[in-house]
């Protein structure tokens, strides 16, 4: 396999691969990780504590760095350096089971760390706030460059990714570069909705997904006529069941294919694939708001496309990794062919040869990214070049 697996369980080797793909530097990945081999070895669940230790402690230097480059005006350093601290606290959070000691100060403070990177980086970023049946859930706002109205992305997240973490895989670069703007969610059971706002996933995308969309169209620079929508891991469920169902939107790609995650479930409990998370069961039942596994079953009983892949009308992208380890390829196929009434489909399998072929490319994301960026720009009226 093409993930860097410097300890003896996945789950511990996918963290370490987000931080790397996220822009970790590999010196302060092994400064962090060389003390935890031990702990790493008696299982996913066991040592999460000690985990998290050590990636705050890096977090906290980088966080004292980043204020002596304050103090002498230079705010652009300062940015870079609390953007991985930020990176590297919500990677030890992530880790934590729901309700473990130190977790939702960890959130706070990666928060606080990602929030002055920004205006210190300069970025250009603006945070706002999707109103949610009674409430709100935050997202990011990232405008392409030049005059005049643009298309734009919906970009939401899986399980356990946060608006933050889709900032690094650094799709909205690649968007805007090709004359795309895109709106970085963290929707009801991700990121800061879940964490501050109590506000559960639900399976039916469509709910926030429109008021996300309806958001961009009140914005003066947005083409109304060119909103598309993507997702990465489980948003390969949010984001074509939103599309399905919402016909506003104009196209729709996946990164990675989550065509039936309700019987995926069923699958990890046989232990039949790699779970994403410490303590599992306890997180996506937080997740879901469930009080029990019957609980979380019922109310994920609707986590599947089939019936519903049918109803997308417009241009739609699947793609895949040829050695997910944890949503199998067979979905990716079944997403394809179930989209009938597209009147143009594709699907992407990443192979060795290129990369990419673990989940949503933990191994490699560049050539997901670069591809979907295409794939949109083509699809929406973007440039692929000069």
């Amino acid at each position: 396999m093409a993930l860097f697996e410097y300890f003896p369980n996945y789950v511990w080797n996918l963290s370490v691969a987000i931080a790397l793909e996220s822009g970790g530097q590999i010196g302060e990945v092994v400064d962090m990780c060389k003390p935890l081999l031990d702990a790493a070895a008696k299982g996913e669940d066991a040592g999460t504590l000690q985990f998290a230790e050590q990636w705050a402690k890096k977090a906290d230097t980088l966080i004292g760095l980043a204020d002596e480059d304050v103090a002498r005006g230079r705010s652009f350093s300062a940015g870079t350096k609390l953007e991985r601290a930020s990176l590297y606290l919500l990677c030890a959070e992530r880790m934590q089971g729901h309700g473990h000691p130190g977790r939702e100060a960890t959130f706070a403070k990666a928060q606080d760390a990602f929030k002055r990177a920004m205006v210190l980086g300069d970025t250009g970023v603006e945070r706002v706030e999707i109103a949610y049946e009674g409430s709100t859930f935050p997202a990011l706002f990232c405008r392409a460059p030049g005059e005049g109205p643009k298309p734009v992305v919906v970009y939401c997240n899986g399980l356990d990714s946060s608006k933050e973490l889709l900032y690094w895989s650094k799709l909205h670069q690649a968007l805007a570069r090709r004359g795309i703007s895109t709106l970085l969610v963290d929707q009801p059971g991700t990121g800061e909705a879940l964490r501050l706002k109590n506000l559960p996933a639900t399976p039916h995308s469509e709910r926030w997904a429109t008021p996300a969309l309806e958001w961009l169209l009140t914005q003066p620079d947005v083409d109304p006529d060119r909103i598309g929508m993507t997702g990465i891991s489980l948003g390969g469920h949010y984001a074509p069941r939103a599309v399905a169902f919402e016909p506003r939107f104009a196209a729709g790609a996946v990164w990675g294919a989550n065509h039936n995650w309700a019987e995926v479930q069923q699958k990890r409990l046989r232990r039949e694939g790699e779970n994403p998370v410490p303590h599992y069961w306890g997180h996506v039942m937080w997740v879901f708001g469930a009080s029990d596994m019957d609980d979380f079953h019922a109310r994920t009983q609707d986590m599947t496309l089939n019936g519903v892949m049918e109803k997308i009308t417009v241009p739609f992208l699947v793609t895949h990794g040829e050695k997910d380890r944890q949503i199998g390829l067979e979905y990716a196929h079944q997403s394809y062919d179930q989209l009938t009434n597209s009147p143009s489909r594709e699907l992407k399998i990443f192979t060795a040869r290129e990369g990419g072929v673990e989940h949503v490319g933990a191994d490699n994301m560049s050539f997901g990214r670069d591809f979907i960026a295409d794939w949109f720009a083509e699809t929406l009226g973007g440039r692929t070049g000069a």
